[in-house]
């Protein structure tokens, strides 16, 4: 859930947004799917600021994951095997790194930013794992103005994060 500000600024191609997310995994969670899916998270992410619906979203950036990780490598086989992105999305809620990409996947069905999240937390177990990487993901795809103004109202800290965010909006523009 600590992988989307990468996808955010990020300005190199996807090759090396990939590295720089299996880099970033490792920090806490070294195994090969724990990379995978932090990879394709931030495809994902990647795709829906350049305006892709969800799924289309999705599902470009799995196919390009295909291009990337070669044939037999544990990448591959971890993305094959474990996260099976060609399935459809099945959670138990409990926070494990592919149920909670596939929470996301789940979530980003509804038609709202509030709807995702909602959904997201519905699935139970651990919430706030997958209601974040939902909520960033439909943060994307839906836009800051449609997240709820009574959520944001009640943001506590916001008189601290909204300048950071600001700063990050002008510095994103400029580059």
């Amino acid at each position: 859930m600590r992988v989307l500000p990468l996808a955010l600024w990020h300005r190199g191609d996807d090759a090396s947004l990939v590295a720089d997310a299996h880099r970033q995994a490792r920090v806490t969670h070294g195994h090969v799917t724990n990379q995978v899916c932090c990879a394709l998270y931030c495809l994902w992410a990647r795709r829906l600021l350049h305006g892709r619906a969800p799924s289309e979203a999705f599902q470009d950036a799995v196919a390009r994951l295909y291009e990337l990780y070669e044939a037999g490598s544990a990448y591959r086989r971890s993305l094959d095997e474990e996260v099976r992105p060609h399935e459809p999305p099945v959670t138990n809620g409990d926070g494990y790194v592919v149920h909670t990409l596939h929470a996301a996947r789940l979530a980003l069905r509804e038609a709202s930013y509030e709807g995702a999240v909602k959904r997201a937390i519905q699935l139970g177990r651990d919430t706030d794992t997958n209601a974040a990487v939902a909520g960033g993901l439909a943060g994307i795809a839906f836009g800051e103005s449609r997240i709820p103004g009574r959520w944001r109202r009640r943001l506590r800290g916001s008189e601290r994060v909204e300048p950071l965010i600001e700063r990050l909006v002008e510095w994103r523009l400029r580059t």
